[in-house]
């Protein structure tokens, strides 16, 4: 039997923001994720926190950089908000999905959701012009997930 959890996809017509709409869909549950206890820490580090603000900063998730002769995708945002995130999956050029680790939780912290040195960088470097397109796959602690996908145009920084 499958562990059953719901993907919320935001599908836009006109690619305005104010006329997207959520679709509902039942998939499994990705491999070895639990679901974890949502209640609201006021530290933004569970789905039930963090899921509003990923859902209305959709267009800041990646951002690609053009950089000494190579391409680098950002996932600086996602990181950003990483606490209430169980997974991040990255497709490129509609490639399969493969998993981007995500760095831990500084629950220790005063700013659990902040990047540090220890992390290591939120980007990784691909061949010039390569990035064409790319999708990311989220699943949160509460194992809802939200996918978008970006045009390289969209999200290629001046």
């Amino acid at each position: 039997m499958w562990d059953v959890f719901f993907v919320f996809v935001a599908m836009a017509a006109s690619g305005a923001p104010s006329e997207r709409q959520n679709v509902v869909a039942a998939v499994p549950a990705p491999a070895g994720l639990i679901a974890e206890d949502q209640t609201p820490t006021g530290k933004f580090t569970t789905a039930t926190e963090v899921k509003p603000i990923i859902a209305m900063t959709e267009s800041s998730w990646v951002a690609v950089r053009e950089w000494e002769g190579q391409d680098l995708i950002y996932v600086t945002h996602l990181w950003a908000w990483r606490c209430g995130l169980a997974q991040m999956e990255v497709s490129i050029n509609d490639s399969a999905f493969e998993i981007w680790p995500l760095p831990p939780c500084h629950v220790d912290t005063a700013q659990p959701n902040g990047i540090t040195d220890s992390d290591g960088a939120p980007y990784r470097t691909f061949d010039l012009n390569s990035v064409q397109n790319l999708s990311v796959k989220l699943t949160f602690y509460d194992l809802t997930t939200q996918e978008a996908s970006f045009e390289r145009k969209a999200v290629l920084l001046p």
